[in-house]
């Protein structure tokens, strides 16, 4: 594939400002592709790739990074690799995969297929059950906790060396019957959502094995198609609001140990 090509690939994905892409004709040992902000450019290096394979995903990579930074409300990196950045990756990705522009080798290599049902039955899984079952066991310990006039908080802290709050949470994962396919560190993600209905999309979504950061994405609200999104200006003035009162904050604080240093000064 050519330049024109991949970027023409690209702009089936996304409907975001125009930008450039351009091959380098080089290979570099620090990355396969970058993408600069200020000038809207996507470079690849090509003589790094094997193949149109390689170089689809690094092409969709740094697409991320400009559709990212033309839908943040707030000014971005250009390798500014945040949970908002891989929500929007992989969201790309599988768009791509719908539209037959990019093949995921992990579903279509027999190696990788079996070894995943391995990962996922035997020890994600796996790992999700015992979790739930502890949940139980924590849950009659609180209740001991409550029939003896006792602390759990201190029971957890100090005799499990358990911290009280991931006790809770735990607790919770058996409370919420969540399935234990997800494995334990998305069932927290789960078990934080305190509205049933969107604790149950959430988990559906993560049954569907989509990314722990384009679920987190969805539990906070936020979009990732630019036309869904909020109005810019409206993101703008928001996160304004967010610095002013963090300077005022810090203004108060900074007069306060001025104070302090005068009086023990004096």
């Amino acid at each position: 594939m050519n330049q024109d090509q991949v970027k023409n690939k690209l702009n089936k994905l996304a409907e975001v400002p125009d930008f450039s892409l351009i091959f380098s004709g080089k290979t570099s040992s620090k990355v396969d592709g970058l993408y600069k902000p200020e000038s809207r450019e996507i470079i690849i290096h090509n003589h790094n790739m094997k193949g149109d394979h390689d170089l689809m995903y690094t092409a969709i990579h740094e697409f991320a990074h400009h559709v990212h930074c033309c839908t943040s409300g707030t000014p971005v990196s250009g390798r500014c690799h945040t949970s908002q950045f891989w929500a929007v990756f992989h969201d790309l990705l599988k768009k791509a995969e719908k539209k037959k522009i990019y093949s995921n080798p992990f579903k279509t290599d027999e190696d990788f297929v079996n070894l995943t049902s391995e990962i996922r039955e035997n020890y994600i899984k796996k790992n999700g059950e015992l979790m739930k079952k502890l949940g139980s066991l924590l849950f009659r310990a609180r209740d001991l906790c409550l029939k003896k006039h006792l602390s759990f908080d201190d029971y957890s802290d100090r005799e499990l060396n358990m911290h009280r709050s991931i006790a809770k949470t735990v607790i919770k994962l058996n409370s919420y019957d969540i399935s234990p396919e997800i494995g334990y560190e998305n069932m927290k993600t789960v078990a934080a959502v305190a509205n049933h209905e969107k604790r149950t999309e959430v988990e559906k979504e993560f049954l569907k094995h989509e990314s722990p950061d384009l679920v987190k994405v969805m539990v906070k609200g936020g979009s990732l198609d630019p036309e869904e999104d909020v109005d810019p200006v409206e993101r703008l003035e928001a996160e304004k609001h967010k610095i002013e009162k963090t300077i005022s904050t810090l203004r108060k604080k900074l007069a306060d140990v001025e104070k302090r240093i005068h009086e023990i000064s004096t």
